[in-house]
């Protein structure tokens, strides 16, 4: 009888984790670009100060969430994912007077490994067919900001700021919506659980009738 329950609370249980690490860098996403956003005069040594925060808050959560997961896959993408959040976030708080010039590749470079490690994670992890394209978009979209950053590094202040903002907007609600989602992802893997339990059993055999 509990052959059956232990897996599936164990699927949910690592599922729900790592749907709580995503939605909360999500949430410091979206609160981070608003931020940006409200603040269009914010300063070199502001902006400085509140991505160092926002990186390293993310980052610890990550990391501390990470050691209480069980499922290896998900494991490995929080520790990487916390783990560059948190040297981002201290390098960038230990250095307050960068110049903006040298926080932009900071963020490029922050965007562009961010990014790898949530399309390799996507195809690893538990996701279903409509969260994993969502994603790998995610992903994709981290990407892309970090190579138009590295391409335009010399962009107007106003400019740069925006695309700072866009960026933390659209990921930070993708990463929300998938969180959400996986609430439909938990309901998938439980029932495939039944569903491979249900088909192992072994069919009787001619001999039961003599």
């Amino acid at each position: 009888m509990n052959s059956l329950a232990d897996p599936a609370k164990l699927v949910g249980t690592q599922v729900k984790k790592w749907r709580w690490a995503l939605g909360l860098h999500g949430l410091a996403s979206v609160v981070f670009g608003v931020i940006v956003l409200a603040w269009p005069g914010i300063s070199v040594f502001a902006l400085t100060i509140v991505f160092g925060a926002y990186t390293l808050a993310v980052g610890i959560t990550q990391v501390a969430t990470a050691f209480s997961s069980k499922h290896k896959q998900e494991r490995g993408a929080l520790i990487l994912s916390g783990l560059l959040g948190t040297a981002v976030g201290i390098v960038v708080l230990a250095w307050p007077s960068i110049s903006a010039l040298a926080l932009l590749y900071v963020i490029g470079t922050y965007a562009v490994v961010l990014g790898l490690i949530a399309i390799v994670a996507s195809f690893q992890l538990p996701l279903d067919g409509h969260d994993t394209p969502l994603a790998v978009l995610n992903g994709l979209v981290a990407i892309v900001f970090g190579i138009v950053i590295f391409a335009r590094p010399g962009a107007g202040a106003l400019a740069v700021l925006a695309l700072i903002a866009a960026f933390a907007l659209v990921t930070g609600v993708s990463e929300l919506v998938v969180s959400i989602g996986g609430k439909k992802l938990v309901e998938w893997r439980l029932q495939k659980l039944v569903k491979s339990k249900g088909t192992a059993r072994p069919k009787p055999t001619a001999q039961a009738s003599h």
